[in-house]
């Protein structure tokens, strides 16, 4: 981890409109900032915003006001291109969100060979490479429905790195699996964090948390109830909102 802040935001807030009802406020006032190479776990109750803060990163949601620097570059100015900055993020969501028509493989160039230029065959090179490196060496020729969804969830992780991103955003990649399945994503995620890839991650696994993350982000209504290291968050939280919220974690 360098010292080189990467990503930051400042004040971020973002609403959305309820049909008969005032604005719903789902980010009050986030300020936030990664350095190259960090690990940042957000945790928190359902609803508390952590979703929306990753995609409003990715400038998938846009925000109402406040501002989110990238690489320092305000990405939040208007006269920026979301997808120039999206080709330098990573993103993997709840859902594997596969082409089911494409092959393994042909899912994990699609995004080199068309959006960063690289040739098919060192496109190609870079996925074998990578399906090796999350335990699916033999699965470039199958189709998504043929895997399991821990099987999926890995190979989404491969094609979100496949274009060598500088920041990896990570919403509940494990929340749609199978318990079983679960330990063989994380470890995916456990391996990037350790080769130093700089990464934001939504989770409900704390002990995984715990474990690998360099600061602990605990979001609650919109806002940052606390933030520390891992293990001061979790040994000692200062706020009573984040220690009741780790009660109900039992062994973490």
């Amino acid at each position: 981890m360098s010292d080189r802040e990467l990503l930051r935001l400042v004040d971020v807030r973002k609403s959305y409109s309820r049909r008969g009802g005032p604005d719903h406020e789902v980010l009050g006032g986030i300020d936030l900032t990664v350095t190259a190479g960090e690990v940042v776990c957000l945790i928190g109750a359902s609803g508390s915003g952590k979703s929306t803060l990753l995609r409003c990163i990715d400038l998938l949601d846009e925000v109402d006001d406040g501002e989110i620097w990238f690489d320092g570059r305000e990405i939040t100015d208007p006269r920026v291109e979301p997808d120039d900055v999206r080709r330098r993020i990573g993103v993997v969501f709840q859902a594997y969100n596969l082409f089911p028509h494409l092959t393994v493989r042909d899912n994990i160039t699609l995004g080199p060979v068309r959006v960063h230029g690289r040739s098919r065959s060192d496109a190609r090179r870079s996925a074998q490479a990578l399906l090796e490196r999350v335990g699916l060496p033999d699965k470039g020729t199958a189709y998504p429905d043929e895997l399991s969804g821990g099987q999926q969830q890995r190979v989404a992780l491969a094609r979100a790195v496949a274009g060598d991103p500088e920041l990896l955003l990570l919403d509940e990649v494990t929340a749609a699996l199978d318990p079983l399945l679960v330990g063989e994503v994380l470890q995916v995620v456990r391996g990037l964090a350790a080769d130093g890839m700089t990464i934001v991650m939504a989770t409900h696994e704390m002990a995984f948390a715990r474990e690998v993350a360099d600061r602990v982000v605990f979001l609650a209504d919109g806002r940052i109830e606390e933030a520390g290291t891992a293990e001061q968050v979790f040994t000692a939280p200062r706020s009573t909102r984040t220690a009741e919220f780790l009660a109900r974690f039992r062994g973490v």
